[in-house]
């Protein structure tokens, strides 16, 4: 069986709320298994966050909400956990997450995302699914290969059942970082997670502050474009679908679409990729 799924990032203002949940309702056509939701460094978008997995909740859909662990204490994090648990939430991504630029709070009690996992396990069981995150060309803090390997297996140990990874533009580095996990005796499905490439210069903002790269050539045929917004979403379109072709040809389980809480992209990789809609 094949997963595909999407992530949104909550809203700012009651308007992007609304346009959302449009969104989340055109998208949810497509038939996911299931919207993610993210949360900002240090617990930064938590209210909104929950807005987020709650508007989803109500529109019918399965909702994994995000949840860091970095400078919260156990308390904190339990109390959230326990909130999800009521209102019927089936899926964890469990992260280390990263400080606010600023904030002096420390680690916390659950320093990485393997305390987290096992802190979900130890709290609910196997209730919750639990994603977490891989890295194909490594965390920018990684200071080697070997050492994201020896995380991420970490994080399969206390418990996840499956991973997400960062965006990437190569295929080779997912295949050859699934590898190496295996290799290491982790067998946890490892899911790619995939960027549509539309606002370029937002792309390239997100892609240096997250150690993802963007390949030469694609760079500059994008700088040839200029202005053109239209030939750059085309030419996008097309460098995406071959790479989420190669993936899936290549023993890829699956997909994650990071949506940018737009619905055309992805709903044109879908189509394009002629991935099953929903019943």
């Amino acid at each position: 069986m094949s997963h595909f799924s999407i992530e949104f990032f909550p809203a700012k203002t009651d308007v992007g709320a609304e346009k959302l949940r449009e969104v989340a309702r055109r998208l949810g056509t497509l038939g996911p298994e299931f919207f993610s939701v993210t949360y900002g460094a240090g617990g930064s978008t938590r209210d909104r966050t929950l807005g987020t997995v709650k508007d989803v909740l109500a529109l019918g859909y399965d909702v994994a909400p995000h949840l860091s662990c970095i400078g919260d204490s156990k308390e904190e994090v339990g109390d959230l956990l326990d909130l999800y648990h009521s209102l019927g939430v089936k899926r964890i991504v469990a992260l280390r997450g990263d400080l606010p630029s600023g904030m002096g709070r420390g680690l916390g009690e659950l320093p990485f995302a393997a305390d987290l996992v096992r802190f979900i396990r130890e709290r609910h069981g196997d209730h919750f699914t639990i994603e977490v995150a891989a890295y194909p060309e490594s965390h920018p803090q990684s200071p080697d290969l070997a050492s994201e390997v020896k995380h991420f297996v970490a994080k399969a140990n206390a418990g996840a059942n499956s991973a997400i990874t960062q965006y990437f533009f190569n295929a080779d580095c997912y295949f050859h970082f699934v590898e190496r996990v295996r290799a290491a005796g982790c067998d946890i499905p490892v899911i790619p997670g995939i960027m549509p490439i539309t606002n370029f210069a937002n792309l390239v903002r997100f892609s240096d502050a997250c150690g993802a790269e963007i390949p030469r050539w694609i760079r500059k045929q994008v700088a040839s474009f200029g202005d053109d917004s239209v030939s750059i979403q085309q030419f996008g379109e097309e460098v995406i679908t071959r790479l989420c072709r190669q993936l899936l040809d290549g023993g890829a389980p699956g997909l994650h679409f990071y949506s940018m809480n737009l619905a055309e992209p992805t709903q044109a990789l879908w189509k394009n990729l002629g991935l099953p809609l929903a019943q």
